[in-house]
Formats: structure tokens, sequence, C-alpha cells
């Protein structure tokens, strides 16, 4: 009588852990569905910021041109138009380069710290 029972539970254990294998390998692919659904909407979502994102910069570098021909014109009245473009693109380099200064050394410390 011992061992009949014995067979019987031993079937059932064999039955929980192919079960507890099928419900982990169901879990975990459910887990993975679900890393995969939140990774997509994020992309999505940051793609499309990113699309806004180039949009404003090409049209603030736009409007940035316009300004400087802008100046150009108006000093072009005052000093020359050859004067005026000189005179405007120094600026402009100027700025430039104090900002690639600046970031240079924002740069270093960065890598320093």
């Amino acid at each position: 009588m011992t061992g009949t029972p014995v067979r019987h539970s031993e079937a059932g254990v064999g039955q929980l852990v192919s079960q507890l294998v099928v419900d982990a390998r169901e879990m975990a692919q459910a887990e993975i569905g679900l890393v995969k659904a939140r990774a997509s909407a994020s992309i999505t979502r940051y793609r499309s910021a990113a699309i806004f994102f180039a949009i404003a910069a090409v049209l603030g570098l736009a409007g940035l041109i316009a300004l400087l021909v802008g100046l150009i014109l108006s000093l072009a009245t005052l000093i020359g138009p050859g004067l005026a473009t000189l005179a405007v693109v120094g600026v402009v380099f100027v700025i430039a380069g104090v900002l690639a200064i600046v970031g240079k050394s924002r740069l270093t410390q960065g890598t320093a710290a």
C-alpha cells in the first residue's frame, strides 16, 4: 500500500514541476512582450519629439540667418555692403569661438572630475 501513494505523489510532483516550467516560460514570454511594448512606445514618443526638435532647430537657424542678413543690410547703408558683411561675420565668428572655448573647458572639467 505504501508503494501506490508514492507513485501517485511522484506523478503529482512531476505534473506540478512540468506545469511550473510551462507557467514560468509563459510568464517570461509575457514579461518580454511587456518590455518590448514599453520600449516601442518610448521609442515612438522620443522619435516624435526628436522630429519636432529638429524642425525647431532648422527654423531657429533660418531665423538667425535672416536676422544676420537684416543686420548686414542695415549696416550696409552706413558703412557699405562689404564692410557690413565683414563686421557681422567677424562678430559671429568671435561669438562662436568664445562659445567653443567655453564648451571645451566644460568638457575637460567633466572628464577631470
